[in-house]
């Protein structure tokens, strides 16, 4: 099998923090990592290849610090790594065209993971988009997948219930979180990875360039109060006082 991973170097949401009197998130000193679902598209790779054998190509669109994360792939069992420098200005238009212009340069492939969505902006476009771009079919939100040397079942999350989808190969799959758990890579596997080779490609090698459709005008925290409402009445008085503020609020129905 030959399987590529796309993978996307984020901000650590958990560690970012909006400033109170702007109310724009302060991104400067956040860390960075690779984005959350994406390390269960590529421990699904990892099974896959200990299941059939093959090579671990991962994807990565971003700036020349985003070798650090590739290299946590590659420690957890990705064989290559690529990483496509992007123009100044992109959105999910031209990151999606990148990434179909890189895999292509790559050569033959049998399946493509992807997280549902990255933890940042959670649009869930690039998987499908790159689908469509390269002419292969898809499977979206797998929450099971089983691979044999003829076709792909996977079991989608379509929220209350699921459906079971077959597919040949060349295949595109993005994975829910719930999929797998990615496994830790040992210190042995960390040192190897530094071994391990990183291309690197420019856009404008991939393609003559290409115009970003969206422009984000603007980017603020949304603001979260509290209401801090107490009640300290008899249990049975307050639950009826709880449910009766909730429904008013919205929050039950």
């Amino acid at each position: 099998m030959n399987i590529i991973v796309c993978a996307k170097q984020v901000i650590d949401v958990s560690e970012m923090k909006v400033d109170p009197n702007t109310n724009k998130p302060i991104l400067q000193g956040v860390p960075q990592k690779i984005s959350d679902i994406d390390k269960n598209a590529m421990e699904e790779a990892i099974k896959i290849k200990e299941k059939l054998g093959g090579k671990i190509t991962v994807v990565t669109i971003g700036p020349s610090d985003a070798k650090e994360r590739i290299k946590e792939l590659l420690a957890m069992g990705a064989d290559e790594g690529v990483l496509v420098s992007p123009p100044d200005n992109y959105d999910y238009y031209v990151v999606s065209n990148l990434l179909a212009k890189a895999i292509e340069k790559i050569g033959k492939y049998d399946i493509i993971l992807c997280g549902e969505a990255s933890i940042d902006m959670f649009s869930g476009q690039v998987g499908p988009r790159l689908a469509g771009l390269l002419g292969i079919p898809q499977i979206t939100y797998a929450q099971n997948v089983v691979v044999e040397n003829n076709k792909v079942t996977g079991e989608r999350n379509m929220g209350d219930k699921a459906v079971t989808t077959e597919s040949s190969y060349p295949v595109l799959i993005t994975v829910t979180k719930e999929i797998n758990e990615p496994r830790l890579p040992s210190l042995m596997q960390i040192l190897a990875a530094a071994n391990k080779p990183i291309n690197e490609f420019k856009a404008d090698s991939l393609t003559d360039g290409l115009d970003p459709k969206v422009e984000v005008i603007d980017l603020k925290g949304v603001s979260m109060q509290r209401k801090n409402i107490i009640f300290k009445d008899d249990l049975d008085e307050s639950i009826s006082k709880l449910v009766d503020s909730l429904a008013k609020e919205g929050v039950l129905r």
